[in-house]
């Protein structure tokens, strides 16, 4: 028998044997699989951090127009995966627990630095105008606190100083107001100004303590570091004793129900309640997300995609990588695929729909602060088509909940009313 026979009849016997069935997905291959994107999603947060802090240092030895620029643009670039992390904090308490320091919002920024002598701050907050930067000591009630070196752990100290939860000292909205400055445009075009000279050192510096200016943008960037290198610590599958551990120990369905409850609790009452509905209805640029760089659209968009990136299990990480794996979706599919199918295509229509608040700045120059004005009815139309579209989205995430067999899932609504 020659060779060339001999190979012809494997290849038939193989081609004859029947196709062995793929594993079905399991519950747990699912919640695995979420640890991962969890750990992928903030280890690039951590990434795009570290350069963040890089372009900051060398604003900082050389203030100019450009290195003013690109440490914009840095912070900007570092958005885009920690928005997409914000999925994993309704469902996890850590997550939640800990995200007050890196993002809340909003704040009064007058804690921090100069302000413009009509700034509207909350009512009754007494740290409002404290201006750690311009101040050596600062009073707040009774209280005199020495903020004379300006570290990383005062700055962690300072957070929701005398019970205000108004009093932001750290995180990313922080960083972005000492980049940006003000946005004194109201609904009008145009982002925060502030001016590269305000880092000059010496000779040059504008509105004073240039270099205590620095120092709070370096160690507020320190901060955010250290809070992000021990959450990306939390999911790592090589970490003892973390909480990925802790997660993955629980049972599955547990899993699921964090999955699921995180999803439509950012969906309903974070994205379409606290960070689009009552902005849109108090005509607020106050209430605006990333309201000094105007960059809400942007992290709007990227909370919806974490959304569905938990949802269909996958992930484009920031080098371009792109993670897939088990997911809701598959076990949504193995027991109704016309009912997969159907919740998809929501979640689909709900990531476009968020696209549109994206091109309506980047194309037309309207951003959110501008579409949220009292007189902009298309604007405001905008705005209220994406909260629907978040309200519709969720409604498909309870029923995948439903389907999987997850009960009880009642997504927070932050008290809104849709």
């Amino acid at each position: 028998m020659t060779k060339t026979f001999t190979r012809s009849l494997i290849a038939v016997a193989l081609f004859s044997l029947p196709a062995v069935a793929q594993a079905a997905t399991t519950k747990q291959d699912v919640v695995t699989h979420y640890a991962d994107l969890a750990h992928s999603v903030y280890s690039d947060a951590l990434t795009t951090a570290q350069t963040l802090d890089k372009a900051i240092a060398a604003l900082v030895a050389n203030p100019s127009e450009q290195t003013l620029s690109a440490a914009r643009e840095a912070w900007k670039a570092s958005r885009v995966p920690y928005q997409q992390s914000e999925v994993f904090r309704f469902g996890n308490g850590i997550v939640d627990d800990w995200e007050g320091q890196l993002n809340a919002w909003p704040l009064d920024e007058g804690l921090i630095d100069y302000v413009a002598k009509d700034y509207q701050h909350e009512l009754g907050n007494e740290g409002a105008n404290a201006n750690i930067i311009s101040n050596k000591k600062i009073n707040v009630g009774n209280k005199e606190i020495d903020v004379a070196k300006i570290t990383p752990e005062l700055i962690a100290d300072l957070n929701e100083l005398g019970g205000s939860e108004a009093n932001v000292a750290s995180g990313y909205h922080a960083i972005e107001f000492l980049l940006w400055g003000q946005d004194l445009n109201g609904t009008d075009s145009g982002a925060g100004d502030r001016k590269f000279t305000d880092f000059v050192k010496g000779e040059g510096c504008t509105n004073g303590n240039c270099d205590r200016r620095a120092d709070y943008l370096t160690a507020s960037s320190q901060l955010l570091i250290n809070d992000l290198q021990w959450m990306e610590k939390q999911w790592s599958a090589t970490e003892a004793k973390n909480y990925r551990s802790e997660l993955l120990a629980e049972s599955a369905d547990n899993g699921l129900r964090k999955m699921l409850f995180g999803m439509g609790s950012l969906s309903l009452g974070e994205l379409a309640g606290e960070r689009m509905k009552v902005a849109l209805e108090a005509n607020s640029t106050e209430d605006e997300h990333d309201c000094f760089s105007d960059n809400t659209h942007n992290s709007h968009y990227y909370n919806e995609q974490g959304i569905f990136n938990v949802y269909t299990g996958s992930y484009t990480r920031v080098n371009g990588e792109v993670l897939t794996g088990p997911s809701i979706h598959d076990l949504v599919a193995e027991k109704d695929k016309k009912a997969a199918a159907e919740i998809k295509a929501e979640f689909v229509q709900a990531r476009a729909q968020l696209q549109t608040l994206v091109d309506s700045a980047e194309k037309e120059n309207q951003h959110f602060d501008q579409l949220i004005a009292a007189g902009n009815k298309a604007g405001n139309a905008l705005v209220n088509k994406s909260i629907m579209a978040l309200v519709k989205q969720t409604a498909e995430i309870e029923k995948a909940a439903s389907i999987i067999g997850v009960s009880n899932l009642n997504p927070d609504t932050a008290d809104h009313q849709f």
